[in-house]
């Protein structure tokens, strides 16, 4: 999906299949660095961005690592981010023992939701969805690329807010990126509403450090929507 907008490079799918229970996907071999054009990798996101639908969600449903991620299409961005993705995280950790505090401000959180949109409605864009620090990297040329998504079109902020929840990327990729597509000036706040999603998953993956993370991070949210 992401490699037909011809605006970034991603490794190209050779030939996928299963074999003996297991799924295998084959791509094709890129040498790559950790150094190259993070100006150009800011402008390429930027315009992968720019690539929207009519509707948040994808055509399928997909994962992101290991933990289902459902995409079913939906008109109203809060609605989407409430049932399919903090929603959802919450009712899996509560399955996975999670209890109490986590549970309790998760539903305030969720009431609260529409308190961090007022006056913003984001369009669907194409979104490489799990765009941590370590799923970029440059070809020798300095050609960056991504890789390893969970794609999906919902708010671009949601792309933005992962490059920053796991050791950043460098300076100039948000400079030009900004200047590319500037951002609505409450993105600084709705970044941490977003990363909350990915923490709250890695709770549900690693365990119990990240869910006192999580806990931490609906406080300083609830506060913020005047709540808690």
């Amino acid at each position: 999906m992401i490699a037909a907008t011809n605006t970034i490079r991603v490794p190209i799918p050779i030939t996928h299949g299963s074999a003996e229970g297991q799924s295998y996907l084959v791509l094709e071999h890129l040498e790559l660095g950790s150094r190259g054009d993070a100006k150009l990798l800011g402008e390429q996101l930027a315009a992968l961005h720019r690539c929207e639908a009519k509707s948040y969600g994808f055509t399928q449903d997909n994962f992101i690592g290991t933990t289902p991620q459902p995409n079913s299409w939906t008109d109203d961005w809060v609605t989407f981010w409430r049932e399919h993705r903090l929603g959802f995280q919450l009712r899996i950790a509560e399955k996975n023992g999670f209890g109490s505090q986590l549970q309790s401000l998760g539903e305030k959180l969720i009431d609260a939701l529409p308190t961090f949109f007022a006056g913003y409605a984001p369009q669907p864009s194409l979104l490489h969805g799990d765009l941590w620090s370590g799923n970029h990297a440059f070809l020798t040329d300095g050609t960056p690329t991504i890789f390893d998504p969970a794609v999906y079109y919902g708010d671009r902020e949601c792309d933005l807010a992962m490059t920053e929840l796991f050791g950043g990327y460098p300076a100039d990729f948000y400079a030009a990126y900004r200047t590319a597509y500037p951002l609505d000036a409450g993105y600084a706040t709705r970044r941490e509403l977003y990363n909350l999603y990915h923490i709250l998953n890695h709770a549900n993956l690693f365990g119990g450090g990240y869910a006192r993370q999580a806990e931490r991070l609906m406080q300083k949210l609830l506060v913020v929507a005047g709540v808690y």
